[in-house]
């Protein structure tokens, strides 16, 4: 057979031979080429670190999140530094209080965990966004994301143990203020408590931090890839599960209601969480609201998978990684918050 054989074939119609005119190959012959025609680029910036910091001294591994510490706040100073130095700009935090209670109340105290790490890093490496996770479910001794239906908050008309929405918004604009006060530059709520967004805008905006913006985990599903995430934050519910107010898998419309009521209420960024298995719903929500910032959750779950496979030699960890990084972006996020960033920052170079 020819070379020109070779770039023929038959017309079904007329069996005549005709030349392929059209050839999307001839975009892919050299790396460089196929760097030039590139339409989605990942870059170190668009990521967000999460740390996790506790009390104490050190740093352990969390054993279900391969190379995934608890932090003392030296420590996480440390792992911030090494993040910026990796081309990163931002870490969200997320605390491991000294004691538990039915609030939470480390949460918002002037000496609390994060609060000491807010002050840390800022101290350290100013130029770091230090974003900071607003929520109550790490805090509290059952570990749910807002005030249950119990004691003082009792409500008869409600089954005991039901987790409280109004009361817990209260609690939340006082964790954000105290976030703020201590120099955070993005407060991001994640209970999905219906109207945290604007109880939280009136906590900053009353307090002097009519600037500081919201990332609100507008759209976070009752998943079951949260496993690792809430052995790494000792934030797994004593009892029940999260059902009554993070959202059913199945649904795609329900994103997009909760993600208006959000831009109404006054956040900044939407968010989708997880990533990974709703790739579909971050480009309906994109596509919904362009004029904001879109991020998604890498969640824990997506993160040791990848980390498991690659231990067992099945998979390449750096190619697997950036290509489920590059399929996020791809699908509408401009913002990726993911325990891969680090390592992903420096495969990228």
């Amino acid at each position: 057979m020819t070379l020109l054989e070779l770039d023929t074939r038959q017309s079904p119609i007329t069996n005549h031979q005709l030349p392929i005119k059209n050839r999307p190959r001839r975009l892919r012959t050299t790396p460089a080429l196929r760097a030039m025609v590139r339409e989605t680029e990942l870059n170190a910036r668009d990521f967000i670190y999460p740390l996790f910091v506790r009390h104490g001294t050190g740093r352990s591994e969390t054993r279900s999140m391969p190379g995934v510490y608890q932090l003392s706040v030296e420590e996480a100073v440390r792992e911030a530094e090494a993040a910026a130095k990796s081309g990163v700009s931002a870490v969200i935090l997320f605390g491991i209080p000294k004691e538990k209670d039915p609030i939470g109340l480390e949460n918002f105290a002037e000496d609390g965990i994060v609060q000491q790490a807010i002050r840390a890093i800022k101290k350290e490496i100013p130029e770091m966004v230090v974003v900071t996770d607003v929520c109550l479910c790490e805090y509290t001794d059952h570990g749910h994301c807002g005030i249950l239906n119990t004691g003082e908050y009792f409500h008869s008309s409600l089954p005991e143990g039901y987790v409280l929405n109004d009361p817990t918004l209260d609690v939340l604009a006082k964790v954000a203020v105290s976030h703020a006060e201590c120099g955070a530059d993005i407060v991001a709520p994640s209970g999905m408590m219906d109207g945290m967004v604007a109880s939280i805008r009136d906590g900053l905006d009353g307090a002097g931090y009519e600037n500081l913006p919201i990332m609100s985990y507008s759209v976070k599903y009752a998943s079951a890839f949260y496993g690792p995430f809430r052995d790494a934050a000792e934030g797994a519910p004593k009892f029940g599960d999260r059902k009554s107010h993070q959202m059913d898998p199945a649904n795609v419309r329900e994103a997009l209601r909760e993600a208006a009521l959000d831009v109404e209420e006054g956040a900044d960024m939407l968010m989708v969480k997880p990533a990974l298995a709703y790739l579909d719903v971050i480009r309906v929500v994109k596509d919904a609201f362009p004029e904001l910032p879109m991020a998604a959750y890498n969640v824990s779950g997506e993160y040791a998978m990848i980390k498991a496979a690659a231990q067992n030699g099945w998979v390449d960890e750096a190619k697997v990684t950036l290509e489920t990084l590059t399929s996020i972006k791809r699908a509408g996020a401009d913002v990726i918050i993911s325990y891969h960033a680090v390592d992903a920052a420096r495969w990228l170079k």
